[in-house]
């Protein structure tokens, strides 16, 4: 596909993870950075066969990050999910600083976890990554829930604290000149399945306190990124389709009714939840017309680098078909390139 599309970057839909410590000179991601205007990359420390996928130290972290926004010319969300606790890229076994989990802080108070935020955050610019996946505002409502609750990834229960908690989380974060990605919408912490693997039907245990921590930090301004899950809920879709291909979840209720201006990010559409139900085309489309400004295609559960050429070109076809508007897709981009610019802004 070629850089343009009836004027419009489509790249900057799309974030990719990559395999590779270092930016080869013939890298696909050199075409993508400098051709395709991508929106963005997503680093990964290990892949899920075990190998290393981008991180193995700091020095060639910061050398890979300077050498993506090099090839972008200063425009790209480099991002990771340093979350705290079991879930962080930046791992002291690489040379990095321990860093404590959303259930650990909770029960150290919000002084800890103001400094343990801004910690997290300098250390990420530090090393060139100007977005982190977090903080998860999921509540954690079901304990045998297999992907939040069993690895400590949740505040609390009370919407109260875990919107305390964020709110510290991301003012730490932007005081140190990264952005942040509330997730999982709208709300991940009920369900009883893992979305990495497949289907989940959350209609049962979801509640509607969980939408309480993204209505307070928006009604209060917050405007940076929030992502979507991979699980459905009838309750706000009756069509049972996935809340990231869902446009009542996306649109009508975040974008419209919660009056949400930032950027709406995807979870991996390499998910099983998705990967197994649609083909790749069909699921980029959904999620376009569902609202989703950025599509994240993580590179890690499989490699997929053809993912960008595939995504564009299924874009540039629903518009063809008279799908979705250019202008849509345009509002999508400059949401985009807006949190780039404030994510770039001191690098």
């Amino acid at each position: 596909m070629p850089a343009q599309f009836k004027g419009l970057s489509l790249g900057r839909l799309f974030m990719l993870g990559f395999r590779g410590e270092e930016l080869a000179p013939e890298h696909w991601l050199h075409r993508a950075l400098s051709k395709q205007h991508l929106g963005g990359v997503l680093l990964f420390d290990r892949n899920v066969d075990g190998s290393i996928q981008n991180i193995s130290s700091p020095t060639q972290l910061k050398r890979l990050t300077t050498d993506l926004l090099d090839a972008a010319c200063g425009k790209l969300l480099i991002a990771v999910d340093q979350e705290g606790g079991k879930v962080c890229r930046l791992k002291p076994q690489a040379g990095f600083p321990v860093q404590s989990g959303a259930a650990e802080l909770a029960c150290l108070g919000l002084d800890k976890a103001r400094k343990e935020a801004l910690f997290c955050a300098e250390t990420l610019s530090q090393n060139g990554i100007n977005l982190n996946f977090a903080p998860v505002v999921d509540l954690n409502t079901n304990p045998e829930n297999p992907i939040i609750s069993h690895y400590g990834r949740s505040y609390s229960a009370n919407p109260e604290v875990v919107t305390e908690h964020a709110r510290v989380f991301v003012a730490a974060h932007h005081q140190a000149g990264v952005m942040c990605c509330l997730k999982h919408f709208p709300g991940h912490g009920s369900a009883s399945g893992d979305t990495h693997h497949g289907f989940v039907d959350a209609s049962a245990q979801w509640q509607a306190q969980e939408l309480d921590p993204y209505r307070r930090l928006i009604a209060e301004g917050y405007d940076g990124a929030i992502m979507s899950s991979d699980f459905v809920v009838q309750k706000l879709d009756k069509s049972a389709l996935t809340a990231t291909l869902s446009r009542p979840i996306l649109t009508d209720l975040l974008r419209q009714e919660l009056g949400f201006r930032g950027v709406i990010c995807t979870d991996d559409m390499q998910m099983g939840a998705i990967r197994r139900i649609w083909p790749f085309k069909e699921a980029v489309q959904k999620a376009v017309l569902a609202g989703a400004d950025l599509l994240v295609i993580g590179n890690n559960l499989q490699d997929q680098p053809e993912a960008l050429d595939a995504g564009i070109e299924a874009i540039a076809e629903l518009v063809d078909a008279g799908g979705i508007r250019v202008e849509k897709l345009a509002a999508s981009i400059s949401r985009i390139e807006a949190l780039q610019g404030r994510a770039c802004a001191q690098e």
